[in-house]
């Protein structure tokens, strides 16, 4: 008898999309056959975001999607969403588990009655930890990209930001050991990939329940270099320490790639957001990187509309963000998340406001791309070319994360090639033709 099919769709965050990865190779191994969302299959299962409203809708509308795939069909909705909001999604049409972030890891378990020959579970089964302070660290690691993994080394949140959810969805942070972490990191490098990607929802935070910290774990991992090629996501500006700049610095393995949320430009605003650092400390990370890493990639989260933000509060973060030498921004719109401080709030911003900023922003981001792939013009860097074949090209992204295109050749796929940075395209991409007798390949 075939076995059961089971398609994944993953919203929000790279842990998501880790996690994901890791229980579809738990279900593989236990019989079941991993299929794609679009296609027809006995269970679906979504992996769902909290962060913003949208993306609960957007949650809500794969449920949709997977129910008129297959109106048989069993549904798992599952992470932050399933989380906090469990009562809601388990009275929805078509919507048969609904498991939170320490169940999902138990989700083959959940599915073991739905075996070939046998009746689905009937009714719904909520299963949602009552208690996200005793969340355990589950490891995870993406696999199916032929070039690169993501790779979760830290869970949760200690810091309890105003406008933010994931304490509650995920729990307080958390940890393995470096030595534990570097084992795991041995099995994603085992797959073939090239770069790994260390995620997690505050990675500064790494180690420090066990005694360690994240610069620990970066020298184990600069030291044996399990890949040619390493970065980190996302880390708050105070826990990103001179010792850790240093060593990416001085790093051949550790990519010049940062991504530091900012949030917002005025101090008034970054404390009412109780955030951990103000806007001077944020300038210093950025210029200690800028003067370490002249060429690294360094990209800045920015929230627009915080209750509280006026004319001159933006205005404050505006000219900030216009002082600093970014590579470019990501820019959201403030979602009142319910339950969180910043929902009471007086001051709350106007849609239309908070959009016409956004566009500013957006219009800022703009001219600092064009500035740093401009100053990128001419470099000499390696470029990791992935797989997609889009219209006939593929592309991949050097050490500093400019992506570099050129025609498709399956021969590249994997592979690092140094290259010139010299015909720019549009949105900053840049174009590689090669010289294949004169090229070599690492």
């Amino acid at each position: 008898m075939n076995p059961l099919k089971v398609a994944f769709h993953t919203l929000g965050c790279k842990l998501n999309f880790s996690e994901s990865s890791t229980l579809a190779r738990q279900l593989r191994q236990s019989g079941y056959e991993i299929t794609g969302f679009d296609e027809v299959a006995d269970i679906y299962v979504i992996h769902s975001c909290t962060v913003t409203a949208v993306a609960e809708k957007k949650s809500r509308a794969a449920i949709s999607q997977a129910h008129r795939r297959n109106p048989e069909a069993k549904v798992a909705v599952i992470g932050c969403y399933s989380e906090l909001s469990a009562e809601k999604l388990r009275h929805l049409d078509g919507v048969d588990w609904v498991l939170g972030n320490e169940e999902k890891f138990n989700l083959t378990d959940f599915l073991t009655a739905v075996t070939p020959g046998s009746k689905f579970i009937s009714g719904t089964t909520a299963a949602v930890h009552p208690q996200p302070s005793e969340m355990t660290f589950h490891a995870a690691f993406s696999s199916g990209d032929r070039t690169r993994s993501f790779l979760k080394i830290q869970d949760g949140c200690d810091h309890f930001c105003t406008y933010c959810t994931i304490p509650y969805a995920r729990g307080r942070s958390r940890s393995a050991t470096a030595s534990a972490t570097l084992e795991v990191f041995r099995q994603a490098a085992a797959t073939g990939i090239r770069e790994v990607v260390l995620t997690g929802v505050n990675i500064g935070d790494f180690g420090r329940k066990n005694g360690e910290s994240l610069y620990d774990l970066l020298q184990l991992l600069d030291k044996e270099a399990p890949v040619g090629r390493i970065r980190i996501s996302s880390i708050e500006p105070e826990l990103l320490t001179d010792d850790i700049i240093n060593l990416m610095a001085s790093s051949k393995v550790l990519m010049p790639h940062f991504h530091l949320p900012l949030q917002s430009g005025s101090d008034a605003i970054l404390q009412a957001m109780k955030r951990r650092y103000n806007a001077a400390l944020f300038a210093g990370r950025v210029s200690e990187i800028h003067a370490k890493m002249p060429h690294a990639c360094i990209v800045a989260d920015v929230i627009v509309g915080f209750p509280g933000e006026d004319d001159e509060r933006f205005a404050e973060t505006l000219q900030f963000l216009e002082s600093l030498p970014l590579s470019g921004l990501h820019v959201f719109s403030f979602s009142s998340r319910p339950g969180t401080p910043a929902a009471r709030y007086a001051g709350q911003v106007d849609a239309a406001i908070k959009k016409e900023r956004s566009r500013l922003l957006q219009n800022l981001t703009t001219r600092k791309q064009n500035q740093f792939y401009n100053q990128c013009k001419g470099m000499a860097v390696n470029v990791l070319f992935e797989s997609d074949n889009n219209n006939g090209f593929m592309s991949g992204f050097s050490e500093n994360y400019i992506r570099v295109k050129t025609a498709y050749n399956p021969t590249l796929i994997n592979r690092v090639v140094p290259i010139e940075l010299q015909t720019r395209l549009r949105n900053g991409v840049y174009l590689y033709e090669p010289v294949i007798t004169q090229q070599t390949y690492k």
